[in-house]
């Protein structure tokens, strides 16, 4: 299994007001927005990217980072065999990743994923 990505998430109540103000002072772009979350990263490089959320439509809370992976199957055994605690099972979600979240010891909520 190996990681695409990890991406922080960051809280917000105005999303729209929100990415105004990170356009404007860090230069970045928005790449994705869904309306719930969104991810900027500067012009032509997606290696750093930074994603706010309002609330997650299906996880019972936001967590606080994301990481791609290339095998969440393989991810979610993993975490269970860590003996970390599920907070949201892995599911199939309508805008095509496959995910769940796990809590670490210091109580942050990751939220680990593929694409279908």
């Amino acid at each position: 299994m190996d990681v695409v990505r990890a991406v922080p998430l960051l809280t917000v109540t105005d999303l729209d007001g929100t990415l105004d103000k990170y356009v404007q002072v860090t230069g970045m772009e928005v790449v994705m927005n869904h309306g719930w979350i969104a991810t900027l990263a500067p012009a032509g490089d997606s290696s750093a990217q930074l994603s706010l959320i309002t609330a997650d439509p299906t996880g019972p809370m936001n967590p606080s980072a994301s990481v791609e992976v290339d095998d969440v199957d393989a991810a979610y055994r993993a975490a269970m065999d860590a003996g970390l605690e599920i907070v949201y099972e892995i599911s199939n979600e309508e805008w095509g990743v496959r995910r769940f979240f796990f809590r670490d010891s210091g109580g942050n909520v990751v939220n680990v994923l593929g694409h279908l």
